[in-house]
């Protein structure tokens, strides 16, 4: 990877591990910009931080000058460690809580996404006692930002005052799989797109003395090859848009169509260009509004996996290996649904290569699996791959996205650690778990 042998790294620090491509993840982002922030004057994008996040990354993206989408007290304490910039921090998620809610403030986050009825009157019940609400399990966050921001909240008008957008349900089905389909009737997240209550909401910000309006927000799933569900819910979007101008006499400042855009995990996988999906919408916003006379919103999009999916591999030492009576054959090594749940989770599939031996030729067909007690634990099925030993040390491609964000505990393993390749040279961004820390909030 970038020049640095995957063997040596793995060596060095261990396996299993994450090892992330500071240069991939840098082209695409320049993609990113190419296609949509550069060209287009009203573009903005923000780095969908649950896909990888960690303080070193936090720190990729400011560099890069993207925004950062949150969905978690914790997600958010890792921002505001990495001394991430307050204003381009957007705060999403279903069921934010008041402690969560009251960090963000404190902090000074520039956009939050309310996705829930009472999510809007809690914010400004929040900034009413000028930061009054305090998170005693994040005080040293608190700290680093300046121990809060009462001052800017009591401000006659108030100094500070976040942008508020709505989520939307924009009743769309997308072609992935169902757990990762988020627009649809059935979801989980946002208000209805037909809904009295969304106006309600939305006149209430507006009249805010307090909050600003800031725009809709919607998300249609993940892992998308195809721009017409995008298409489908922005004109369910801009219909909002002119509904707003009709009732209130307001603008539309922002309208954030998520991300969920496609990448190569197999040979067979065929991912767009940001492009693909942008300039279609770019220009049908831009003609709805003439149209129909009304400003042109900034249009926001939240990349994640399609800028460190394929940045990232993980890998793992061949342990056991077996034939099975049927004529199959199991490749097992040291980690498994604990550092990559996505196949168990909805059958993800995966690419790998026996990285000890990268020459010779893939000729075998092998099931991967993983050390957990758990039969479902296979990552993946029908691998081809040159023959393995036991000591080998396998690849396993594309997975920067979702692998290190959703690794669990079970079986008391480990976390793995993740490594960046920067400047030809591998460096630990974040250590390995060791197993007295697996113990460590243990009460004997």
């Amino acid at each position: 990877m970038d020049g640095v042998d995957l063997v040596s790294v793995a060596g060095e620090f261990g396996t299993p591990l994450y090892v992330m491509s500071r240069a991939a993840i840098d082209a695409k982002i320049a993609g990113l910009k190419r296609d949509f922030t550069d060209r287009y004057p009203n573009a903005r994008a923000a780095y969908a931080s649950k896909a990888f996040l960690c303080v070193a990354m936090c720190r990729i993206i400011d560099e890069a000058g993207l925004s950062l989408d949150v969905v978690s007290g914790g997600e958010l304490y890792t921002a505001i460690r990495a001394g991430f910039p307050p204003e381009r921090i957007e705060f999403h998620g279903n069921n934010k809580t008041r402690d969560e809610l009251a960090l963000a403030l404190d902090y000074g986050v520039g956009r939050i996404i309310v996705d829930a009825p009472g999510e809007l009157a809690l914010i400004e019940e929040l900034l009413s006692r000028g930061g009054a609400a305090r998170v005693a399990t994040a005080g040293d966050a608190q700290a680093d930002s300046g121990g809060g921001l009462s001052s800017a909240y009591s401000a006659d008008p108030p100094a500070y005052r976040p942008k508020i957008l709505f989520r939307v349900n924009p009743g769309v089905d997308a072609d992935t799989h169902g757990h990762i389909m988020t627009g649809h009737a059935g979801s989980k997240f946002g208000f209805p797109a037909d809904g009295e209550d969304l106006y309600t909401l939305i006149g209430d910000a507006i009249s805010s003395a307090r909050v600003d309006f800031g725009g809709i927000h919607f998300h249609v799933g993940s892992q998308i090859f195809t721009n017409d569900c995008y298409l489908a819910a922005l004109r369910r979007g801009l219909g909002i848009v002119k509904g707003i101008k009709d009732r209130y006499g307001c603008d539309t400042p922002e309208l954030n169509i998520g991300g969920g855009f496609a990448i190569r995990y197999t040979s067979t996988d065929e991912p767009q260009s940001y492009g693909y999906y942008l300039t279609p919408v770019m220009s049908e916003t831009a003609a709805y509004c003439a149209a129909h006379g009304l400003k042109t919103p900034d249009v926001t999009i939240e990349p994640g996996r399609s800028i460190v999916g394929e940045a990232g591999v993980t890998l793992y030492t061949v342990g056991a290996i077996r034939e099975t009576r049927g004529g199959g054959k199991f490749v097992a090594v040291d980690g498994g649904m604990t550092d990559n749940i996505r196949p168990a989770l909805y059958g993800a599939r995966y690419e790998a290569a026996i990285a000890s031996n990268a020459d010779a030729p893939a000729d075998e067909t092998v099931t991967v699996v993983g050390k957990c007690c758990e039969s479902g634990d296979r990552l993946i099925e029908d691998a081809r791959l040159s023959a393995a030993t036991s000591g080998d040390i396998l690849a396993v491609y594309s997975t920067g996205a979702y692998g290190y964000s959703m690794a669990n505990n079970y079986n008391k393993l480990p976390l793995p650690a993740v490594a960046l390749i920067e400047d030809s040279k591998a460096r630990l961004i974040v250590r390995r778990q060791s197993y007295e820390d697996l113990i460590s909030r243990d009460l004997a």
